[in-house]
């Protein structure tokens, strides 16, 4: 069966969508899909280019490894062509600083959308920037040659792509720091023991797992996910008696749905 045509095809990143699942691909094995602000915006744009039919996005890298982080030249005086470099950033006001590093952010963002529930198939390197693109994901199904790391610390740099909130989430303060700080690999087996990775597979078998566990996603009814998803989403931050009440209110527009008199 041939592939569906690319939604958006552009800067590093291909939207595909066949049917209720969209496919996220970063399309630069050779550098291995090192990010830059050019492939941000295309991430974001992607996001916004979404069917409504979409319930389920997977996100992958071709070749070896998902991503490696963040492309080096941006590290050098020059930066990327036309874009400002780390030094023109940090020269900038207070104010344009916060809103460049929040536009970065807006590629990290739309992931945990309620209305969809989105699934990172990890192979190889995730480093820094790779790392926190996985964490933007509700799940994680990683190859057994995985290799998570987050070296922005070793850099003199914080993880600032959203990656802290999801990551202390998983794995607990104490662990997220000690990676962190450390910028030590963890792999596949560390991974899906901790709680990074929802389940680690062969490496040949990566493609074949992440289509089955789609296809599970997208065999219960969409509402229901949807609802399911937003309270588990905000359970960390309600009280239990909260939480409670979130189920209940939930629960109900659920029975008049299926009842035929919501409206």
């Amino acid at each position: 069966m041939a592939s569906p045509d690319p939604v958006l095809d552009k800067d590093g990143v291909r939207l595909t969508v066949d049917d209720a699942v969209a496919t996220v691909t970063l399309t630069n094995p050779a550098k291995r899909n090192a990010q830059s602000p050019a492939l941000w915006r295309a991430l974001a744009a992607a996001g916004q280019e979404l069917p409504g039919t979409v319930r389920v996005v997977v996100l992958r890298g071709e070749g070896k490894s998902f991503s490696a982080g963040l492309d080096r030249q941006a590290f050098t005086p020059e930066g990327f062509d036309g874009e400002p470099s780390f030094l023109d950033l940090a020269r900038g006001s207070d104010a344009e600083l916060d809103g460049v590093i929040a536009e970065y952010q807006e590629a990290f963002t739309w992931w945990r959308r309620n209305d969809i529930v989105s699934i990172a198939a990890v192979q190889g390197h995730a480093i820094g920037a790779g790392f926190q693109l996985a964490l933007a994901c509700d799940l994680r199904v990683v190859a057994d040659d995985v290799q998570f790391a987050m070296r922005e610390t070793s850099l003199g740099l914080v993880p600032d792509l959203t990656g802290t909130h999801p990551l202390v989430g998983l794995v607990g303060y104490a662990r997220a720091l000690e990676i962190c700080a450390t910028g030590r690999f963890v792999g596949a087996e560390e991974a899906e023991r901790v709680g990074l990775a929802n389940l680690s597979v062969p490496g040949d078998e990566l493609d074949a797992a992440v289509r089955d566990l789609a296809g599970a996603l997208v065999a219960a009814p969409r509402d229901a996910v949807i609802e399911t998803k937003a309270l588990l989403r905000g359970a960390s931050g309600r009280t239990y008696e909260d939480q409670r009440v979130a189920e209940r209110a939930a629960q109900a527009r659920r029975l008049r749905d299926l009842a035929g008199l919501s409206d």
